[in-house]
C-alpha cells in the first residue's frame, strides 16, 4: 500500500507539471483544448491525492506500524476516531491533508466556473496546480507519509495527548479548508492581473469561495479557542500565540476584502486595494501553514519534525508569492487598475467601508508585527525577544472598538453620499438603546477601573441594535407588500438578498462574541490554591470544597491507556448546592529503554481535564495538578523489584499480571491517602457568549455564502444556451 501511495504522489507531481505547462500554453495561444487538458490535470490531481490520503488514513485506522508516520503518531491504545485524526497531527499527514483539500476545492471551483472567465481561468488553474506541485514535491523529497520500515514495532508512540479532544478532529480540517479556499481568489487575481481583466466579474465569480474560506477559517479559529479553553489547563482561549495569530491574519485581511469588493462591484473603485488585499490574503494563508510546520517561532501549536528543509521550502514559496504579487500590481496600476469613479462624500457607505478596511488592515499589521517581533529583534539586536498579550491588547483593543462601531454605522449609510439628518434618522433608535446600555453599565458593572470593556458593551449593543433594526424593517416592508406572515416574510427576505441580510446576522454574532470576550477577559476572577480533602476556598462568592480524590486506570484493547488522578469538588453559594466538578490529570505511558517498568507510566505526556459548569452569565472553571511526589519513592522501588524479577527470568505474562497489580496498588494508595493538590479556580462571566456569538456568525456566514436557487438555475440555463449556440455555429 505504501508503494501505491508513493506512486500516487509521483503521478500527482507529473500531473501538476503537465497541467501547468498546457494551461499556460493554452492561455497564450488561445487553444481551448489545451486549457481543458489543464483542467483535467487538476481533476486527476484530486483523484490521486484522495487515493494517497485514503491509503494513509487506512494505515492509521489499522495501526500499520510499518508506516513510520503511523508508528510515531498513533498506537493501539488510541481510540479509532482519534487514529483517523492522528494523521494530520503529523507533518507528513498535514501536508497530505493540505494537498487533498487544495485539489478538491480547486476542482470544484474549476467545474463550477467552466465556460466563464475563459482568458483568466487557465492562468488561475496553473497557479493552483503550482501550489499542488509545491506540496507534492515537499512530501516526495522531504516529508513523505509513505516511508516504511522492514520490521514494524510492536507498539506506536501514540497520539499527543493534548490532541485527544473532539475539536481537534475538525479544527485542522476547517483551518486548512480556509487556507486552501483562499488560494482560489488568489489564483484568479493573478490570472486577472496577467490578462489585465480586473473588472468586477472575477470578483463575483470567486466571491463564494472567499466567503467559504472566511467562514471555514473563522470556524477553525473558534474550535481552536475552545480546545485551548478546555484542554490546556490555563483557563484562557486566546494567548496571542504565533500560530493562533497566523490563522487570524488571513481572516482579518479576508474580512476587509469581502467588504471592499462591494465598492468595486458597485462603483468600480478601489481596484488596486482589492487586488492587493486578495493577494495578501492568499500569501498569509500560506504563511499560516508555514508557521505551524516550520518551527521558526516557538508555539504550543507548532508540530515540527523536518523543520529546516520545510522552512526553506516555505520561505521560497512565500517570497515568490510576494514578489509576483508586487510586480503584477505595480505593472498594472495604470489603466488596468484605474478607478472608474471617485469618492463623492466622506459621509457615504464607500467611506465607511474604506474606514472599516483601514482598521482591519491596521489590526492585521499589529498582529503581524507582534508575531514576527522575535525574528525582527534577533536580526537587529541579536537577542530573540517576544512581546506578550499586554502589548497586543494595548493596540488591538482600541482598533477593535472602532471596528465594532463602524460595523453598526456602515451598512445604514447610503451609497455615494447622505445627509446628517438622514443618518441620524437611521441611527436614532440604536443610539438610544446604546445610551440605555451605557447607563446600565455605569450602575451595575463592578468598579474595576477598566473602561474598554464598558465601551465595548455600548458599541456592541449599538451594532446589534442597528442590525436587528434593519432585519425588522426589511421584514415589515415585505409584509406590507405581500401580506405574508412575519416568519415567512423574514425567511424570504433572507432568501432574496442573502449577502446583505446574512451580513447583518454576521454583525450580530460578531458583536455578541466581542461582548463575551470583553466580559470574560476583564471581569474574571482567578485564584490558585492548594487544598487537602475537606478543605475549601472561596472565589467570587462560590465555595469550592475538595470532597475526595478520584483515581483510576483506563485501559483500551487490553492495554493500559492512561492513569487518571483527580478529585470531586463540591461547589456551593450561600450554603446552597450548585454543582460537583471533577477535574483530573491523565498520565500517559512513555516509550524508552531507560525507563522503569512502573515509572514509565508517569514519564510520558500528561493532560489536564477540567471541571466546568458553563452558564449564560458565568462559567465555573476548575483545573487540578495532583501532587504525585509522595508516590515516586514507591514507583522507584517498584522499578527495582521488576528489574530484578525480569533478570531472574520472569515471564512476560507473569510480568503483566504483577505490573497490573502494582499499578492498581498505587491507585488504591492515592485514594486512601491523598496528598494536597494544586487547584486553579476561575469564575469567568459570559464566556458562553463567545461560543453563541460564533454560532450566530456561522449561521449568518452560511446564509451569505449560500447560492440563490434562482441564480444557479439562471447560470445553468445560460450555460446550456451557450452550448446550443456553439453547436449551431459549428453546424
Amino acid at each position: 500500500m505504501a508503494t501505491v501511495g508513493q506512486a500516487c504522489l509521483i503521478l500527482a507531481l507529473g500531473c501538476c507539471l503537465y497541467g501547468i505547462a498546457v494551461s499556460l500554453v493554452g492561455a497564450r495561444t488561445g487553444r481551448e483544448a489545451l486549457a481543458r487538458s489543464g483542467r483535467r490535470a487538476l481533476y486527476a490531481l484530486f483523484l490521486l491525492a484522495l487515493i494517497a490520503f485514503l491509503i494513509t488514513e487506512l494505515a492509521f485506522l489499522t495501526s500499520d506500524f510499518h508506516f513510520t508516520v503511523v508508528a510515531t503518531h498513533s498506537s493501539t491504545t488510541t481510540p479509532w476516531y482519534y487514529r483517523l485524526a492522528a494523521m494530520w497531527s503529523s507533518q507528513q499527514g498535514s501536508l497530505m491533508l493540505w494537498l487533498t483539500l487544495l485539489a478538491g476545492w480547486s476542482s470544484l471551483c474549476v467545474v463550477m466556473l467552466r465556460g466563464r472567465l475563459r482568458d483568466v481561468a487557465p492562468y488561475a488553474t496553473s497557479v493552483l496546480l503550482g501550489f499542488g506541485a509545491f506540496f507534492t514535491a515537499v512530501m516526495l523529497f522531504s516529508a513523505s507519509p509513505f516511508e516504511t520500515v522492514a520490521v514494524a514495532p510492536v507498539e506506536g508512540v501514540g497520539l499527543n495527548p493534548l490532541l485527544r479532544h473532539p475539536s481537534m478532529m475538525i479544527h485542522p480540517i476547517m483551518l486548512y479548508s480556509g487556507y486552501t479556499l483562499f488560494t482560489i481568489p488568489f489564483a484568479f487575481a493573478i490570472g486577472a492581473l496577467i490578462v489585465r481583466r480586473v473588472d468586477a466579474e472575477w470578483l463575483r465569480a470567486t466571491r463564494v469561495y472567499s466567503l467559504a474560506a472566511w467562514l471555514a477559517l473563522g470556524t477553525g479559529i473558534i474550535l481552536g479557542a475552545r480546545w485551548s479553553y478546555a484542554e490546556l489547563g490555563w483557563g484562557g482561549y486566546w494567548a496571542w500565540d504565533p500560530v493562533e495569530n497566523a490563522s487570524l491574519l488571513p481572516w482579518l485581511t479576508g474580512t476587509a476584502f469581502l467588504h471592499s469588493i462591494k465598492i468595486q462591484e458597485r462603483r468600480g473603485m478601489m481596484k488596486i486595494w482589492n487586488a492587493s488585499l486578495v493577494l495578501a490574503t492568499g500569501t498569509l494563508a500560506i504563511l499560516g501553514t508555514f508557521l505551524v510546520r516550520s518551527g521558526v517561532l516557538d508555539s504550543i501549536h507548532a508540530f515540527v519534525e523536518e523543520g529546516n528543509t520545510i522552512a526553506w521550502a516555505f520561505t521560497a514559496l512565500v517570497v515568490t508569492m510576494i514578489a509576483a504579487s508586487v510586480y503584477l500590481v505595480i505593472t498594472r496600476r495604470g489603466n488596468a487598475l484605474k478607478s472608474e469613479s471617485r469618492l463623492d462624500s466622506l459621509l457615504s457607505r464607500e467611506s465607511a467601508f474604506l474606514a472599516n478596511n483601514l482598521v482591519l488592515v491596521a489590526i492585521a499589521f499589529v498582529v503581524l508585527w507582534g508575531t514576527f517581533f522575535p525574528l525582527i529583534s534577533e536580526a537587529l539586536t541579536g537577542n530573540k525577544e517576544a512581546v506578550g498579550p499586554p502589548w497586543f491588547d494595548r493596540y488591538t483593543v482600541p482598533l477593535v472598538l472602532i471596528l465594532v462601531l463602524l460595523s453598526g454605522i456602515g451598512p445604514v449609510i447610503a451609497w455615494r453620499k447622505t445627509s446628517w439628518s438622514r443618518l441620524w434618522r437611521s441611527l436614532r433608535g440604536p443610539a438610544i438603546f446604546a445610551l440605555l446600555v451605557a447607563i446600565c453599565c455605569a450602575v451595575f458593572t463592578p468598579a474595576s477601573g477598566e473602561v474598554a470593556p464598558l465601551v465595548m458593551f455600548v458599541v456592541a449593543s449599538f451594532a446589534i441594535a442597528v442590525s436587528v433594526q434593519e432585519l425588522w424593517r426589511g421584514t415589515r416592508a415585505r409584509q406590507a407588500m405581500t401580506g405574508e406572515g412575519p416568519l415567512v416574510a423574514f425567511r424570504l427576505l433572507l432568501a432574496r438578498n442573502r449577502a446583505r441580510y446574512g451580513g447583518f446576522i454576521v454583525h450580530i454574532g460578531v458583536a455578541v462574541l466581542f461582548i463575551g470576550l470583553a466580559a470574560s477577559s476583564s471581569f474574571q476572577t482567578v485564584r490558585d490554591v492548594r487544598l487537602s480533602p475537606g478543605q475549601q476556598a472561596t472565589v467570587s462568592g462560590y465555595s469550592f470544597e475538595y470532597v475526595k480524590p478520584v483515581a483510576r486506570i483506563e485501559q483500551r484493547g487490553g492495554k493500559l491507556e492512561r492513569i487518571t488522578l483527580g478529585s470531586q469538588v463540591r461547589v456551593t453559594k450561600g450554603g446552597n448546592f450548585v454543582t460537583n466538578l471533577y477535574p483530573n490529570r491523565g498520565y500517559y505511558p512513555a516509550n524508552g529503554p531507560m525507563l522503569g517498568a512502573v515509572s514509565t507510566y508517569f514519564a510520558g505526556e500528561s493532560t489536564s481535564e477540567i471541571g466546568l459548569q458553563a452558564g449564560v452569565t458565568k462559567d465555573l472553571w476548575l483545573a487540578e495538578t495532583p501532587d504525585i511526589s509522595s508516590l515516586m519513592p514507591i514507583v522507584r522501588r517498584g522499578d527495582k523489584v521488576f528489574a530484578k524479577a525480569t533478570s531472574a527470568g520472569l515471564t512476560p505474562q507473569a510480568r503483566s499480571i504483577f505490573l497490573a497489580a502494582a499499578l492498581n496498588g498505587l491507585v488504591t494508595r492515592y485514594r486512601a491517602n491523598p496528598p494536597a493538590a494544586q487547584f486553579r479556580i476561575i469564575v469567568s462571566p459570559m464566556v458562553f457568549w463567545i461560543w453563541i456569538g460564533a454560532i450566530i456568525v456561522f449561521i449568518g456566514g452560511v446564509i451569505a455564502a449560500w447560492p440563490a436557487v434562482g441564480g444557479v438555475r439562471d447560470r445553468v440555463r445560460a450555460r446550456q444556451a451557450a452550448r446550443v449556440a456553439q453547436d449551431l455555429g459549428r453546424a
